[in-house]
């Protein structure tokens, strides 16, 4: 294909993605059983052939976005998924024609300087220490991660064990300390260090899922505490504070997951709930969830440039070492895309007050939510502190049907939980395409299908 021919691909690309993006009020959130069948057209044998890039692109858009979760729109409450802001939907398509490979400055110096402008505001609008390092990743996971390899580095450097030559065959053990209520993606991440998930030693929490600070164990030694902010059923925040103080009084490392909880911060209105978080030394964060930019992003902080660098860092004859910053020493990866534009987007785009009306805005709606299903006579099972709520409709098994039938209704979609031992419909609102009008709409369609399930499961 030549660059006008292109050109014409990309005019097309861009006329299929409006055309399903203006249809997401209309379509059902989880799509029908039908599209699903039709994904069979998708596969087969490898074509021996080239074929036809338009043709290639008509036959993925005609299959393809018939069978989409309509996670972008304003109605779904799964997963903490929030939506794509418009400029930075808009970055990442540049982005992807750009193709730039964000490993060093040499092979971007686009990518280094959004990236390096990027990372100091969100460390200015989560405030976090000044001067702390940032790596952009692909999410919470791998950030949880990227951190954690910071956090090993440098309590086993304290006792004279360099871990990213020598390993961790022979090392002093490290004490790692979660609460109860830990998200499975800080196990995950344990689990690939060879720290383990199953030699953590687990603190009790309260109620709403809080660490307490008072049941933390007496540590002696490398150890590592990870805290968090924002449950991810719940909405609430570990007692920052006093982890911190205690931690640190012993020479651990305190590491905050806040894969959603994290933006709280940037709120005047909500601030209170992310107290003392700036006294941890790492900090990870997702950008596609509340920031509303596309899969993938996230972000791991670290206090101590050095100990980032330490872990993350990678020599080679023909690799650039000096100079600015250079993004490869602070990731996992080495290439890998220029994901910091879209964040530089919807941060440029939204600007502080932006971002924090987006949040406090979800925040009113899910207790906006939370309020018309109790309303309705449906128990609502935390503290609406943040975006999440957890409700439940009656035993475990009126609870399931209803979650079923309002999957299957197609007006929203939310996921179902287990909390302290009760079945509960879990709903994250994180859009910043959600209006009170999709709440209200919301609402009716729940209590709705609530009524209905419930009646037809009781035969």
């Amino acid at each position: 294909m030549d660059h006008s021919s292109v050109g014409v691909l990309l005019h097309d690309a861009a006329w299929r993605a409006t055309a399903y993006l203006e249809g997401l009020e209309s379509r059902r959130v989880f799509p029908a059983a039908e599209a699903i069948d039709r994904l069979g057209a998708l596969g087969g044998p490898l074509p021996e052939k080239p074929a036809e890039a338009g043709a290639v692109l008509a036959l993925l858009d005609e299959i393809g976005s018939p069978a989409t979760v309509a996670s972008a729109g304003p109605r779904y409450f799964g997963f903490v998924t929030g939506g794509s802001v418009p400029a930075a939907l808009a970055a990442d398509w540049l982005a992807g024609a750009w193709d730039q490979n964000a490993a060093f400055a040499v092979m971007s110096p686009v990518a280094a300087a959004v990236e390096e402008t990027a990372l100091a505001w969100l460390v200015d609008l989560l405030h976090l220490p000044a001067g702390s390092a940032g790596a952009f990743v692909t999410g919470t996971t791998v950030a949880n991660l990227t951190a954690l390899a910071a956090a090993r580095h440098a309590v086993l450097g304290r006792v004279g064990w360099d871990v990213e030559a020598d390993g961790l065959f022979g090392a002093p053990p490290i004490t790692v300390v979660v609460g109860d209520e830990v998200h499975v993606s800080l196990l995950k991440a344990l689990s690939l260090l060879g720290l383990g998930r199953d030699r953590i030693t687990r603190v009790p929490v309260d109620r709403h899922g809080r660490m307490r600070p008072e049941a933390l164990p007496r540590i002696n030694g490398p150890a590592i505490v990870c805290a968090q902010a924002g449950n991810v059923n719940t909405g609430s925040f570990d007692p920052m504070p006093d982890i911190c103080a205690t931690a640190h009084e012993t020479g651990a490392w305190v590491h905050v997951d806040g894969a959603f909880g994290l933006w709280a911060a940037a709120s005047p209105s909500l601030s209170h709930l992310t107290r003392g978080v700036d006294g941890a030394d790492s900090w990870a964060v997702d950008a596609h969830k509340w920031l509303n930019v596309p899969y993938d992003s996230g972000i791991a902080f670290a206090r101590d440039p050095a100990q980032l660098r330490a872990a993350m860092s990678a020599a080679a004859a023909y690799l650039p070492q000096g100079g600015p910053r250079e993004p490869c020493h602070y990731t996992p990866e080495m290439s890998r895309r220029a994901r910091g534009i879209e964040i530089w987007a919807a941060l440029r785009s939204l600007g502080r007050t932006g971002v924090v009306e987006l949040i406090e805005r979800n925040c009113r709606q899910a207790a906006r939510l939370a309020h018309g299903l109790a309303q309705g006579g449906y128990a609502i099972l935390n503290d609406i502190v943040l975006n999440q709520v957890l409700v439940s409709f009656g035993d475990d098994r009126a609870t399931g049907q209803v979650i079923e039938a309002v999957q299957r209704d197609g007006t929203c979609w939310c996921g179902g939980t287990v909390w302290r031992g009760r079945a509960a419909m879990r709903i994250s609102v994180s859009s910043w395409a959600t209006t009170d009008g999709d709440i209200d709409r919301v609402i009716s369609a729940i209590l709705r299908v609530a009524r209905e399930a419930v009646r037809g499961g009781n035969g």
